[in-house]
C-alpha cells in the first residue's frame, strides 16, 4: 500500500510537472495572442483604412486610422461647392493610405482615393460600355472643371460642351451626366466628357430638325462660332450659316459687334439643301426693312441729324437710322469747292447735319447736303461785284490757264489767260506777274449757276478790235512792217497789237513758190486792205493789190494830164486866130 502511495505520489509529482509546463506554455501562447491582438496591425501603403476625424484645421482634416500617429487629409476633399464641409468631428470615414511617412513625418492620406477604388468597379464598366454617369460640378480647376460622381473626377474645358466655353463659373453646382472617357486606377484619374452627352443628344435631334425644317421659318438657334464672314448658328442637331450681309439693314464692320457666343436668337430659314443638308439664315429678315418707310421718313429739303460710319475721297456716309445710310457727296459740301478731300476734315463717328436732297428707295440711296445748310457766298457776290465794275486783289497763285485774285471772299476770282490783253498772245504769267502782287482787273461775269466769277485785265482798255472797220476801211492802202514770214504768207503789223495777213498769193502778179524770196522780217511794204473779220481778228491784205492800184492812179493822171494840154493847146490856138 505504502509502495502504492509512493507510486502514485511519484507520478503525480512527474504529472504536475509535465502538467504545469503544459499550463504554463498554453498561458504563454494565450498570452501572446492576446499580445499579437492589441499590437500595431499591419498598415500597407495603397489600402484603405477606417478612421475617425480628430481635428479640423483651415487647410488639412486630421484622421486617426489607429497608427502611432494621426495622418493629414487636404481640407478640399471634403469641401462642397458651396464651400461647406462634408465631415465633422468623430465621424468615422474611409481613407486611403497614400504614404506611411511623409517629410514632416506624418501619414499622408486621401478620402478620394479611398472612393474611387471603393467605386472603381462602377467607374470602370461605366468608362467601358459607354453607361453616362450622373455627377455634380463643385470647382473650377486648372484646364477645367472638377466633378463630384462619388469621387472627385476632371472635365476637361474642351468636353464640357459643343462649342467652346469661356465662363466655366456658370456650370458649378449644376447637376448633369457625363461618359467616363478616360481613366487611371493606379493614378486614380477619371476623365469626364458632358460633350459625348450633347453630341450624341445632338444627334438624334438632327434627323428630327431636318425633317421639319422648311424655308421661310422662323426659328430660334444658339450662336455656336463667330468668323469674320459671318456666324454659325446651331438650331438644335444642326448648324446654319448667317452671313454678315444678312445680319443687319444696315452696315456691320464684324459680326462680333452684334452677335457674342452663346446668343440665343430668332432667324430665318433663307435656303435649305436637304442634300447637302446646309442651311443658309437671315437674321435682318426677321425685323422691319427701315427702306419700306425711308420716302415717307426722309423728304427732300428736310433736315438730318447722323453720324459718319465711312470716309472717302468721294464724300462720307451717314447712318441715320439702323439700315438706313446717306451719302453726302464731295460737291455738296461747300459752295465753294473749297474741299477737296473729305478725309482732311472728317472723321469716322462724328454726328453732323445734313439736308435731304434726293431719296431712292429702289436702290436704298439717300443724297445729302451740307451745303445747303450754309448761305450762299454767290448769293451775295451777284450783288456786291456788277459786271464792268473795277476791282483790286491780291494775287493768289498762278496756273496755266490763269490767275486767281483773292478779293477778301470766300470765292477766288480767275482772270484767265485770254483775258489780260487784246492783241497779245502765248503770254507768259510766270513772267509777267507774281503770287501776292497787287493787281487791277474789271469783273467780266459771276455766273451763280456754274460757280464761275471771272475778272479780265483786257476789259479796263477798249477793244482796238471795236472799231477797226473805221480805220481801216477795205480798200484802205497802208504802210506796214512785216513781222514773220511762213510758208503761207507774211504776216504785217498794222497796230500795235493788230496784225494783218498778206497772203502767199497776194505778195506779187508773178507766181511765188516762197514767201522769203519776195518778202523779208522787218521789210515795210504797201499793201491794200482786201477783207476785213472783226469777230475772228482777222485782216487780210493784198501788196499786188496796192501796186495795181498805185499804176491805176499813175496811168489816170496821165490821162488827165493830156487832156488837160489839149484843153489849154486848144484855148491857146483859139487866142491866136
Amino acid at each position: 500500500m505504502t509502495d502504492l502511495n509512493n507510486l502514485k505520489q511519484s507520478w503525480m509529482q512527474d504529472y504536475e510537472v509535465v502538467l504545469g509546463e503544459d499550463i504554463e506554455t498554453k498561458e504563454e501562447t494565450e498570452f501572446s495572442k492576446l499580445l499579437d491582438s492589441t499590437e500595431t496591425p499591419t498598415f500597407t501603403e495603397g489600402e484603405v483604412f477606417k478612421g475617425k476625424v480628430v481635428n479640423i484645421s483651415p487647410d488639412y482634416v486630421l484622421v486617426d486610422i489607429g497608427y502611432k500617429q494621426e495622418g493629414l487629409v487636404p481640407k478640399r476633399e471634403f469641401t462642397n461647392y458651396d464651400g461647406s464641409l462634408k465631415v465633422s468631428m468623430g465621424d468615422e470615414i474611409e481613407v486611403y493610405l497614400d504614404k506611411l511617412e511623409s517629410h514632416l513625418g506624418n501619414l499622408v492620406l486621401s478620402m478620394d482615393k479611398a472612393q474611387i477604388l471603393k467605386a472603381w468597379d462602377k467607374i470602370s464598366e461605366a468608362c467601358e460600355d459607354g453607361t453616362p454617369v450622373t455627377g455634380t460640378v463643385v470647382a473650377k480647376v486648372k484646364g477645367g472643371l472638377s466633378v463630384d460622381i462619388g469621387v472627385k473626377a476632371f472635365l476637361p474645358g474642351s468636353q464640357i460642351d459643343v462649342r467652346p466655353t469661356r465662363n466655366l463659373d456658370k456650370y458649378i453646382g449644376k447637376k448633369m451626366e457625363f461618359k467616363v472617357i478616360k481613366f487611371n486606377k493606379k493614378r486614380g484619374n477619371i476623365v469626364l466628357s458632358r460633350r459625348a452627352i450633347l453630341q450624341e443628344e445632338r444627334g438624334k435631334l438632327r434627323g428630327e430638325v431636318l425633317s421639319q425644317i422648311e424655308e421661310g421659318m422662323v426659328v430660334k438657334g444658339i450662336v455656336k462660332n463667330i468668323t469674320d464672314y459671318g456666324a454659325f448658328i446651331d438650331l438644335g442637331g444642326i448648324d446654319g450659316l448667317l452671313h454678315i450681309t444678312d445680319m443687319s439693314w444696315g452696315r456691320v464692320k464684324h459680326p462680333s459687334n452684334i452677335l457674342t457666343l452663346g446668343d440665343e436668337i430668332e432667324v430665318k430659314i433663307l435656303k435649305f439643301d436637304k442634300e447637302k443638308e446646309r442651311v443658309s439664315l437671315g437674321l435682318k429678315q426677321v425685323q422691319d426693312n427701315p427702306w419700306e418707310t425711308a420716302n415717307e421718313k426722309y423728304v427732300a429739303g428736310t433736315k438730318v441729324k447722323g453720324e459718319i460710319v465711312s470716309v472717302k475721297d468721294y464724300g462720307i456716309f451717314i447712318e441715320l437710322d439702323d439700315g438706313i445710310e446717306g451719302l453726302i457727296h464731295v460737291s455738296e459740301m461747300s459752295w465753294t469747292n473749297s474741299i477737296k478731300n473729305p478725309t482732311k476734315h472728317f472723321t469716322v463717328g462724328e454726328i453732323v447735319e445734313a439736308q435731304v436732297l434726293e431719296v431712292d428707295v429702289e436702290n436704298k440711296r439717300i443724297s445729302l447736303g451740307i451745303k445747303q445748310l450754309q448761305e450762299n457766298p454767290w448769293d451775295a457776290l451777284e450783288a456786291k461785284f456788277p459786271v464792268g465794275s473795277k476791282v483790286n486783289g491780291k494775287i493768289k497763285s498762278i496756273v496755266e490757264f490763269g490767275i486767281f485774285v483773292d478779293l477778301g471772299e470766300e470765292v477766288d476770282a480767275l482772270i484767265h489767260v485770254s483775258d489780260f490783253s487784246w492783241t497779245k498772245k502765248n503770254i507768259n504769267l510766270n513772267e509777267e506777274y507774281n503770287v501776292g502782287d497787287e493787281i487791277e482787273a474789271a469783273v467780266v461775269s459771276v455766273d451763280k449757276e456754274n460757280q464761275k466769277f471771272c475778272l479780265g485785265v483786257k476789259q479796263l482798255k477798249e477793244d482796238p478790235w471795236k472799231k477797226i472797220e473805221t480805220r481801216l476801211p477795205v480798200g484802205t492802202i497802208v504802210e506796214a512792217q512785216i513781222v514773220r514770214v511762213t510758208d503761207f504768207g507774211a504776216f504785217v503789223e498794222l497796230e500795235t497789237g493788230i496784225e494783218g495777213l498778206v497772203h502767199i498769193s497776194e505778195l506779187s502778179e508773178d507766181r511765188v513758190e516762197k514767201p522769203e524770196d519776195v518778202v523779208k522780217k522787218g521789210d515795210v511794204v504797201k499793201a491794200m486792205v482786201i477783207s476785213l473779220d472783226k469777230d475772228a481778228k482777222k485782216i487780210a491784205l493784198s501788196i499786188k493789190s496796192a501796186l495795181n492800184s498805185d499804176t491805176q492812179g499813175m496811168q489816170q493822171d496821165v490821162v488827165k494830164s493830156a487832156t488837160l494840154g489839149d484843153v489849154l493847146k486848144g484855148f491857146n490856138l483859139g487866142n491866136e486866130e
